[in-house]
């Protein structure tokens, strides 16, 4: 190894030389530095960090070899050719090369001749390419992406599980594990996996202060296309990320149609589509990519001015790891997640498929035990077949992702047939039965329950109503973090009648808080678990001796803390906590109740509590209230035989606006009734609106406050 200080020096000359950098980034530093010392090391950096100069740096500084373990053939050829067009003997083994450019790809490896070389994981499985590698003077093991290592991880790879074992196969080289996104569990699983010895392990942070991050609540495929002309007009230059092939080329489409210039990529095109719309993305000549997730790894394009996700992602790392894509020139740029609930079905399935169950493999195990005899030992059937074989409902995903545990347990073997789109199956020992097999039941099992909690925890995101950025930092572990102060909640204006409360009525709020957050359950990493909806707390809060309650709930200590609070007070209470950002619900048809960030500090105390008190902050006994309240009624009732002529004509004008608005009928949104009464009372505040009939909490989020206006207009 090159001594310390002779290494800086050349550190430095390289750099300037074949980088044309003056200095590093500070986290890049660190990284280096640890490199070239020889230590192990776990470097966790945000995407546009640097993360590939912290290996490339000392491998063109030292003698030998250095492998870069590395998942995406596009990420090996756009690194090889970037390193290439500076002078450096850098090449790549992977399945897209021909036989001719492998065999000489081995010949420079074996002369010699190469600075660095990015092999696919995979390809350590080959006896005579390990043998080849194992001759040569590897001073450096580098592993990008190396959360693929981890169950934890969202993008897990089995192949990279093999990596510590081929370590030592290489001599025991020192390790570089690169990542851009890592809980504390991913951590120790990459660390486990790789056998780091005393890694020194340097976190850069996770913050990208130049990132607007939003979440956008999107009804149906019409509103997320009105989001996204609205976005690209805006910010010109972005990616969209779609879960399904369909949904691409469905985005794809509507862009096109609005003369946009964009390129889809998803698995089911070519790879000559593929990398055309891949080329002309990193090049410039085009502005927006419409992809699936299988786009963007290692692509060194800048100017990402945005990034748009179609439909939730199956975890917060994968939204994360997308999202910073934007930005990578420092620049401001715009990252917003369309969401509706009904997408979580797309992830479900996606669960399902990467998460077979025992008796599925079982199953498959058993059919192709049976065809296989059937058919002279060999099975040519594609996986669609295989799944229609097992039932009409079988996902074939989950018929793949049990083939690779048949596979990765030695208990079948799978070759391409050669002039045909199929594999042909054989089962390695047909004697063996099942139960017998190599499978660690207990593995698949952990992975579905850690791959549950992901889509648990990017749910949870998704109806966050705190910082969107120090949500996800807090995910990540990171201490001490501050609101970012640029994303859609922390500009977000507060509610117009909110006010700083004191005394009895601020004691009120943080009751209703702890009411909420004793009503939770407890997670593994002891964060809360919602497990009740809004009405059983409310009538827990409440003291209600109802079958809505059971003995947990009527146990709490918060039971009949607000007993003096009639139901209306209570989900106006509600209601004003949820606007000004104190709680949280799952969503779906039966939506779940905890608190935000927000809400857990103000009911700490660590936080004022500013909130609007229309509707529940009352000097009014239950029984009085109870009784204006029937006078109200009354009067009410009088007053809708004198509807305002005048007025009702307005608002059915805009009830007309908000139906071509909404696409639904005009009834849908306001009946003739409710416009009557509308027209009679003349509500000028929400409060005073909700106790109309047909006034629900639909129309209060969306339609409301343009019905007031009019009203208010009308008046004055």
């Amino acid at each position: 190894m090159i001594p310390t200080e002779a290494m800086s020096k050349s550190i430095e000359q390289v750099l300037h030389d074949c980088f044309g950098f003056s200095q590093l980034r500070p986290g890049q530093e660190a990284v280096v530095d640890a490199v070239v010392k020889g230590r192990d090391t776990l470097a966790i950096m945000p995407t546009g960090g640097g993360k590939s100069l912290c290996y490339q740096l000392p491998a063109l500084c030292r003698e030998g070899l250095t492998i870069v373990v590395s998942p995406l053939i596009a990420l090996m050829k756009d690194q090889v050719d970037a390193l290439q067009a500076r002078g450096v003997a850098a090449a790549a083994v992977n399945s897209s090369l021909t036989a001719e450019e492998y065999r000489q790809v081995i010949s420079a490896l074996r002369q010699g001749d190469l600075k660095i070389l990015y092999v696919a994981p995979e390809r350590f499985t080959q006896v005579g390419f390990m043998r080849t590698l194992s001759e040569q003077q590897i001073t450096l093991l580098a592993v990008d992406e190396a959360h693929c290592l981890s169950q934890w991880g969202h993008d897990f790879r089995p192949d990279y599980l093999r990596l510590g074992r081929v370590r030592e196969q290489l001599g025991n080289p020192p390790i570089v594990a690169l990542t851009a996104t890592a809980t504390d569990a991913v951590r120790a699983d990459i660390i486990e996996a790789l056998h780091l010895q005393d890694p020194a392990v340097i976190i850069s942070g996770f913050g990208r202060a130049n990132l607007r991050f939003a979440i956008s609540p999107c009804e149906g495929k019409r509103e997320k296309f009105a989001r996204i002309h609205r976005t690209v007009a805006e910010w010109k230059k972005g990616i969209i990320y779609c879960s399904t092939r369909k949904n691409v080329m469905s985005v794809f489409e509507q862009l096109s149609a609005e003369h946009v210039n964009a390129v889809a990529y998803h698995a089911g095109m070519t790879d000559e589509e593929r990398e055309f719309s891949q080329n002309a993305f990193i090049s410039g000549r085009a502005d927006v990519v419409v992809a699936t997730n299988a786009f963007g790894m290692g692509i060194d394009r800048s100017d990402v001015r945005f990034v748009i996700h179609f439909e939730i992602p199956g975890s917060v790392e994968a939204y994360y790891q997308e999202a910073g894509r934007a930005g990578r020139d420092g620049e401001p740029a715009y990252c917003e997640l369309l969401f509706n609930h009904a997408d979580l079905k797309t992830q479900e399935f996606f669960f399902e498929g990467s998460n077979p169950s025992i008796s599925l493999i079982r199953s498959l195990y058993s059919m192709l035990a049976l065809r296989c005899a059937s058919e002279t030992g060999e099975l040519e059937m594609t996986v669609d077949e295989m799944a229609q074989q097992l039932g009409r409902d079988v996902n074939p995903m989950a018929v793949g992702s049990a083939l690779s545990v048949l596979m990765h347990a030695g208990a079948i073997t799978r070759t391409d047939v050669p002039g045909k789109n199929v594999k042909s199956t054989r089962l390695t020992d047909p004697s063996v039965p099942f139960n017998e097999l190599n499978i660690d039941r207990e593995r698949i099992e952990e992975k579905a329950r850690r791959d549950h909690k992901k889509i648990e925890a990017m749910t949870r995101y998704a109806y966050s109503s705190g910082c969107r950025q120090k949500w996800i930092l807090d995910y990540f572990g990171e201490a001490d973090t501050e609101p970012c102060g640029c994303c859609d909640v922390c500009l977000a204006k507060p509610p117009d009648d909110a006010r700083q409360l004191s005394g009895d009525a601020a004691d009120t709020v943080r009751k209703a808080l702890s009411g909420i957050a004793r009503s939770c359950g407890k997670n593994w990493d002891g964060t809360r678990r919602p497990i009740y909806g809004r009405s059983k707390i409310m009538a827990m809060l409440r003291g209600a001796k109802s079958s809505l309650l059971n003995d947990h709930l009527m146990s709490l200590s918060t039971y009949g803390l607000l007993r003096d609070y009639t139901d209306a007070r209570m989900r106006a209470l509600f209601r004003a906590m949820q606007d000004a950002g104190l709680l949280e619900s799952t969503g779906g048809e039966l939506p779940l109740l905890s608190l935000s960030p927000l809400g857990d500090r103000v009911m700490r105390g660590k936080a004022p509590v500013v909130i609007s008190t229309d509707g529940w902050l009352t000097q009014s006994l239950p029984r009085l209230e109870k009784r204006a309240g029937t006078a109200r009624s009354i009067l009410e009732a009088l007053q809708l035989n004198r509807p305002d002529q005048e007025l009702y004509t307005k608002l059915a004008s805009l009830r007309a606006e908000l139906a071509e608005k909404y696409r639904m009928p005009p009834y849908r949104i306001l009946s003739n009734a409710t416009l009557r009464a509308l027209a009679s009372i003349r509500p000028t505040t929400e409060a005073g609106a909700m106790r109309i009939k047909g006034i629900g909490e639909w129309t209060r989020r969306h339609t409301l406050p343009a019905i007031l206006e009019v009203i208010q207009d009308h008046l004055e």
